[in-house]
């Protein structure tokens, strides 16, 4: 190893790249092998050998080492979803109380346990989605149906949409003033006649279940990780874990779990979306300065009082970028979770689409990147608004908005209630527009796209025939041709030439687990078409960024359509492409690298724009051109931050990757939605993440690494 190390790293690539492809040509594909479809697929044979494990047999084929890895780890998944079924169905059975036939019944603990949470979230979610938009469930949960039928007045009407609009608008305005007032008024205008008012409200009564409990867990962890150091590194592998975890994949073990439903969803959600809380909370923590801490000890506060009046306080900030994210993980979460039957704007977004309606999903998706937009920029508001300073201020000056809410509440119900003696027909509109009442664009939309197939359709299809035949499909046949120990070989090399031999160590950890597990073609199939849109989005970053970080104008401009594009949940990326090219993979890479391009775009404007200006006129000063300036001091102080966009570019074309699993792509994706419908999944949808989690992870410590190491050259760190 050392004498590999004595000479230069091109030297050290140069070589690694040798041993690489003369592996790849001298190991032969064996005769049990056929590549079906372009995937590679062992034809079954006699020739099988078995192994038992924890009292399950396990089968396999007999398997060329040097080609592929025996599956090892078949047993994982099926003992996984055996240990599911039994803490659900045998594990301390207990004697509960059901309230229903009113005797006791014989239930284990665990199913009991999962039950009450269960009704909790569910409970919660009604309760919200009854004071928004109607309802009586929770009412007859503490009465009953006969008292309803006695006392009509209490059946819940919901809040009117002109009501929820002026409160939206009122908040608006007082965190950020009259331009996010306009867009928020907008926004609930345009849900509210298009007729997307009820679905846009199921959402986010989702929402405001799932992120209060994740904002809660997510400082609960950080506080604890905070105040114990195992604590925080026995969370820091499993948040890495949970961070790059495919949104379908925590589907799966909570479909086994908690069945499906509104409830499902809400619990998939705050697991899915604690981890950036508990990140942000511990570096808010963090970055207190220690003379603010010894002030409070000084002032003689507790370890209590120093936590809640000192160190929340002073990293308040940091806190509520967390709970902005907490918010628009939910938001993306909740359209994934309509695929386990969660209501609202992602459930019609998934049956437009499964029509093939586009206009439709279209309006859907317009509705779901508005609301994501707006709980953006009213979070982040939030989060940036100062204290504001109320000494020698009247009662009214104190409380001018919380009575202006009253007034709007009071109008609001009173032209609701006037508004049912106009509107006969049973619909009233100033209470809520319904979707077969409201404005609908499909048709326009809809003759947009025939427009489109009848214009482009012969160059559309030249286009994606020329993609997937001449690019896409060799592209996928190399993959597939790498044997397993040459690919071991390439990624360890690369791991030890850039950080050593942990690094290498480290993600060839990774590589194996996936190469001990039956998908490993299925992975590579994966890595094929991460890395096709990780090329093109890394490029299109790289030169967009470089453009627009020229000029301060440009900059601001690029920053905010990042913004406002990653605010968009990942689902509706694919409704523009299979506009144009169908259901193919050509739609998936066109959705990643749009999606994954965004990442690379901002974290390269941000590192060129960090560049201090004393270097810039120190190089002007020097007779440098614009083009050496930017090749010899601008890129090399800004590739580690480039690198860290890069590395967010390859988690971004991941997930996109998997979630293009929806309209047929041949990759562990397909597997994890497969995996949803299987009573039997849980265990294989939870390693199938695994699976795509570990190629992230390893991707995440080599560009991480190599970031490191450039910062300590530089002498950044």
């Amino acid at each position: 190893m050392d004498l590999i190390r004595k000479y230069p790293k091109l030297i050290q690539w140069f070589f690694l790249l040798i041993v690489f492809f003369s592996l790849c040509f001298a190991i032969e594909v064996p005769d049990g092998y056929k590549f079906i479809r372009a995937q590679a697929e062992h034809v079954k044979d006699p020739n099988q050998v078995s192994y038992s494990f924890a009292g399950i047999e396990i089968r396999y084929i007999a398997y060329d080492a040097l080609w592929r890895l025996p599956p090892f780890l078949a047993w994982l998944p099926v003992w996984v979803n055996d240990s599911m079924f039994f803490l659900l169905n045998d594990w301390m059975p207990m004697e509960f109380w059901d309230a229903e036939i009113e005797e006791f019944e014989t239930r284990p603990l665990i199913l009991q346990i999962t039950r009450m949470v269960s009704a909790f979230t569910l409970f919660l979610i009604e309760a919200i989605r009854e004071i928004l938009i109607g309802g009586i469930e929770t009412i007859v949960a503490f009465t009953s149906w006969d008292w309803i039928d006695e006392n009509p007045w209490a059946e819940l009407p919901g809040l009117p949409w002109t009501i929820v609009a002026a409160a939206v608008i009122l908040i608006s305005y007082k965190l950020s003033g009259k331009g996010l007032a306009v867009f928020a008024a907008f926004t609930m205008i345009y849900i509210s006649i298009f007729g997307q008012w009820k679905p846009s409200m199921q959402t986010l009564s989702f929402v405001m279940v799932a992120a209060p409990i994740s904002i809660f867990l997510g400082l609960f962890l950080g506080i604890w990780a905070y105040k114990n150091k195992w604590v925080e590194a026995t969370l820091n592998p499993v948040l890495n874990v949970m961070q790059t975890m495919p949104h379908y994949a925590y589907l799966v073990p909570i479909t086994v779990l908690f069945g499906i439903g509104d409830h499902a969803g809400a619990i998939a959600t705050i697991i899915f979306a604690t981890p950036p809380m508990v990140r942000l909370t511990l570096l808010g923590l963090r970055k207190v300065p220690p003379e603010v801490i010894e002030a409070g000890k000084m002032n003689g506060c507790n370890e209590f009082q120093l936590l809640f009046r000192v160190l929340i306080p002073t990293a308040r900030k940091d806190i509520l970028i967390g709970v902005n994210q907490v918010i628009m993980q939910c938001l993306a979460m909740a359209v994934i979770a309509s695929f386990i039957g969660a209501k609202g704007l992602g459930w019609n977004l998934l049956l437009a689409l499964n029509q093939l309606r586009i206009g439709l999903a279209l309006e859907a998706g317009v509705c779901i990147t508005l609301l994501a937009v707006l709980l953006d920029k009213i979070s982040l508001a939030w989060a940036y608004k100062q204290t504001d300073y109320f000494a020698n201020l009247t009662f009214f000056q104190r409380n001018k908005f919380a009575m202006l809410f009253v007034g709007f509440v009071f109008i609001g119900y009173l032209l609701s209630y006037i508004g049912s003696f106009f509107f006969k027909e049973g619909f009233n509109y100033l209470f809520m527009v319904p979707h077969n009442k409201g404005i609908s664009t499909e048709e326009f939309w809809n003759a947009g796209v025939d427009w489109i197939w009848d214009t482009f359709f012969y160059t559309l299809k030249i286009f994606n025939t020329w993609l997937i035949v001449e690019v896409l499909q060799p592209m996928r046949a190399i993959y597939l041709r790498m044997p397993v120990v040459a690919t071991f070989v390439l990624v360890m090399g690369v791991g030890y030439i850039i950080g050593g031999l942990r690094s290498a160590l480290v993600v060839g950890a990774f590589i194996l687990f996936i190469a001990l597990s039956p998908w490993w073609d299925r992975a590579l199939v994966t890595a094929y078409m991460a890395t096709f849109g990780v090329i093109a989005s890394g490029i299109l970053g790289l030169l967009v960024g470089t453009l627009c970080a020229q000029n301060k104008f440009s900059s601001k401009f690029v920053l905010s359509v990042c913004d406002i594009f990653q605010t968009f949940p990942s689902f509706v990326y694919l409704i523009p492409v299979m506009m144009l090219f169908g259901v193919t993979d050509t739609s998936v890479l066109i959705a990643v690298i749009i999606y994954a391009t965004i990442p690379a775009t901002r974290y390269t404007v941000e590192g060129l724009r960090s560049v201090p200006s004393a270097l810039h006129d120190a190089g002007s000063m020097s007779g440098v051109t614009r083009i050496q300036r930017l090749l010899k001091i601008e890129f090399p102080l800004a590739f580690p931050h480039i690198m860290l966009g890069l590395n967010q570019t390859v988690v971004f074309a991941l997930f996109m990757v998997i979630i293009g699993a929806f309209i047929g792509t041949e990759d562990l994706g397909q597997y994890i939605m497969k995996a949803l419908s299987d009573l039997k999944g849980g265990g294989k949808g939870l390693i199938l993440g695994l699976c795509v989690a570990f190629i992230g992870l390893a991707v995440d410590n080599l560009i991480r690494t190599w970031a490191e190491r450039r910062k300590q050259l530089l002498g950044l760190s």
